[in-house]
């Protein structure tokens, strides 16, 4: 079947949305004509062997026999797909007054696996509606027009031609787009990123290998990858395995599993975070496109209970990240399903937006699980595309390249590639998607990704569009060091004081001849200024009057006449050891030093080590005690962290015009100003 005779089928099935225009919203289409279209191929498969099917069910059933699957799975190509019902499309015709009754027992006599996919679609609600509007009768003789046998439609053009009306309705609801469709030039670049290495393994005659998307929709990515295979071997197989959560997604995708001979039970339906659809398997290919910043609220218990007593041994053992973005525990489920690289090794892709690249301080959920990736040296690549790829948001996206089986070249590297400004302009909008990255664009990327050659965008030396830079993976690590300097203060007696003390939560509890007591005792010292020992007796003794007790309250009354002053003495700890000044306090970042790249999930010994402490010793005599003589670092609180800052990273200075430049346009627009107000003013 040719391309054209695809376009005229869907051309065809299409049409019945005239017949719905009116009863059914443009992006209610879909409801309706994908469920039915899977139906009348499911019908036309089984109408050569049904009047056999039909026998063998009587025969099996007469014998006692209630398994009847294994028979009637024989009469078909296709597993699991039999109906013992006496109806088809063209018979349900027939009888016109009962043809939704009809219709549901002809669905209920399909198999479990077929069932399943109809039930997701909620093709009962549509009947129903459809039946009330009296337009079931017309669709179904609509569809029952239409011959998608194998013999003519091949499972290949089948999958064609669903693809063709599944964009079709996504195209028509941005919502719809945005949450379930990837752009296909999209896929198509992310496909050929991850493949990129493998042409001459995936070229051997009889290969096989699996791929895996735990966020797959109407599984665009699965099936792009699989044309992608087939156009470098025919003969070559991917088998494909999905999970989804939304029902009407989940059934669009594993009907278009099943319409293209694949095994429509790879795909799962259920959240990824807390239904694992596919426990202890192991896929060669793994690629997906998360909903951006899709909150995890719903299934926190059972994702922090796996953290938790699981650890590594689980999914999320790296960390958690916050609970309003979830893009991070599918890159983790996800990296849990890699191929150890004894077994091959796995590749994978992940379509972000800019949170996971920095967001998270060091310590926190993320910056872990990017320490995690990167000490591992699993990082490949980072790929910053344009802005406005996407149907219902114009932010900036990411590809990030995860592998265990990186090629040598490549191993302690991270690759980032600025292909920000590799697109083409619409004619036409859909959505906020108003660019689209055309098939030049996509052969720039993946030769820029392939040569693994640092390069500036627009440059000389064959960059084009596209800037690349290649980094150790030390770069993107550092040391988050506290920074103190020591308090300095004087002690002075004022009615302020008295007025800081009164509001004292500590001194409120306190009962009222304890208050007054402590208050005249203090009071009569208003106007004196004293040293740091003398203020702390002054107010243990007042505490001792007012029969009142407890370190809390002797750090209240001292803190209240307390007087931050430069020039004034530093206040020590009964150790002689300078007490940290909290307002004075700093952070700084400082680069981990050459050769400490090991991942570790506790790290407190390690952050202790001459290594680390030398490294942060070294950077606050260089870039602190030049200003600030009398700083120190706490060491208990260092943290490790990571961060991939890639827009710095491309970021090029432009220096601001001369002055005597801007001078002489100013001069030349006010003249301009002067002769057009001398025009109006004749």
């Amino acid at each position: 079947m040719s391309g054209d005779s695809i376009n005229n089928h869907a051309a065809f099935i299409w049409s019945v949305a005239d017949l719905l225009r009116g009863d059914y919203k443009q992006s209610e289409y879909g409801r309706v004509i994908l469920p039915f279209t899977v139906l009348r191929r499911l019908d036309c498969v089984i109408d050569p062997v049904k009047e056999d099917m039909l026998a063998k069910y009587e025969k099996t059933k007469a014998s006692g026999i209630e398994n009847h699957g294994p028979v009637l799975d024989r009469l078909t190509e296709t597993r699991h797909l039999w109906n013992t019902s006496k109806y088809d499309m063209p018979k349900l015709l027939d009888d016109t007054d009962h043809i939704a009754a009809n219709l549901q027992a002809y669905i209920a006599a399909f198999t479990p696996q077929i069932r399943d996919i109809l039930e997701h679609f909620d093709i009962a609600t549509q009947i129903a509606r459809l039946d009330k509007a009296n337009l079931l009768y017309m669709v179904v003789g609509k569809f029952a027009e239409i011959d998608l046998h194998p013999d003519t439609v091949s499972n290949l053009e089948m999958g064609y031609l669903y693809e063709e009306l599944i964009r079709r309705f996504s195209e028509l609801s941005n919502e719809t787009a945005g949450e379930h469709f990837t752009p296909r030039e999209v896929i198509r670049l992310m496909v050929n990123l991850l493949f990129i290495d493998d042409d001459k393994l995936l070229s051997k005659p009889g290969i096989v290998k699996t791929m895996f998307d735990p966020a797959c929709g109407t599984g665009g990515m699965l099936s792009v990858a699989e044309d992608h295979l087939r156009q470098l071997n025919p003969k070559a197989r991917l088998e494909v395995y999905g999970q989804e959560l939304n029902p009407e997604t989940y059934a669009t995708c594993r009907s278009d599993m099943m319409l293209k001979g694949q095994n429509a039970a790879n795909i799962a339906y259920g959240n990824s975070f807390s239904e694992d659809g596919h426990v202890g398997a192991k896929f060669d290919y793994l690629l997906a496109n998360p909903p951006f910043g899709v909150e995890w609220k719903k299934v926190k218990d059972e994702v922090t209970n796996e953290h938790k007593d699981k650890g590594f041994n689980g999914r999320f053992g790296a960390g958690l990240p916050r609970i309003n973005d979830g893009s991070f525990l599918f890159l983790q489920h996800m990296i849990s399903k890699m191929k150890r690289p004894e077994d091959g090794g796995s590749r994978l892709a992940i379509v972000f937006n800019g949170s996971p690249l920095f967001t998270g301080s060091a310590g926190s959920g993320e910056s872990e699980i990017r320490r995690w990736i990167i000490e591992n040296d699993w990082l490949e690549a980072v790929v910053a595309l344009p802005d406005q790829l996407f149907y219902n948001t114009g932010i900036s996206t990411y590809f990030w390249i995860v592998s265990n089986r990186k090629s040598a070249e490549r191993k302690g590297k991270v690759q980032l590639i600025d292909a920000r400004e590799c697109f083409s302009k619409m004619r036409k909008s859909l959505g906020e998607k108003r660019k689209e990255v055309g098939q030049a664009d996509i052969d720039e990327i993946v030769r820029t990704y392939g040569a693994f050659e640092e390069q500036t965008a627009n440059s000389d030396n064959g960059g084009g569009k596209v800037g690349c830079k290649i980094f150790d993976n030390e770069t993107f690590g550092f040391l988050r060091i506290t920074v103190e300097r020591p308090l300095k203060m004087r002690w002075e007696v004022t009615n302020a004081g008295i007025a800081t003390l009164k509001a004292d939560k500590k001194f409120a509890k306190l009962n009222e001849d304890q208050q007054d007591s402590i208050l005249a005792d203090m009071g009569h010292l208003i106007g004196s200024s004293e040293s740091d020992e003398s203020i702390r007796q002054l107010a243990a003794k007042a505490m001792s009057r007012a029969n009142a007790k407890g370190k809390p309250l002797e750090k209240a009354i001292v803190g209240a006449f307390g007087i931050k002053d430069p020039e004034a003495e530093v206040v020590t700890n009964k150790k002689g050891n300078p007490e940290p000044d909290s307002d004075l306090r700093d952070n700084e970042n400082v680069p981990l030093p050459a050769g400490s790249l090991r991942y570790e999930p506790v790290v407190t010994e390690r952050l202790a080590s001459k290594q680390f402490v030398q490294a942060v010793e070294q950077y606050l005599e260089a870039e602190v005690h030049p200003y600030v003589h009398d700083a120190w670092v706490d060491h208990s609180k260092t943290k490790i962290g990571y961060e991939i800052p890639l827009t710095r990273h491309f970021y090029v200075y432009t220096p601001p015009r001369p002055l005597a430049e801007i001078d002489a346009e100013i001069k030349q627009l006010e003249a301009e100003i002067q002769e057009l107000l001398a025009e109006v003013t004749q």
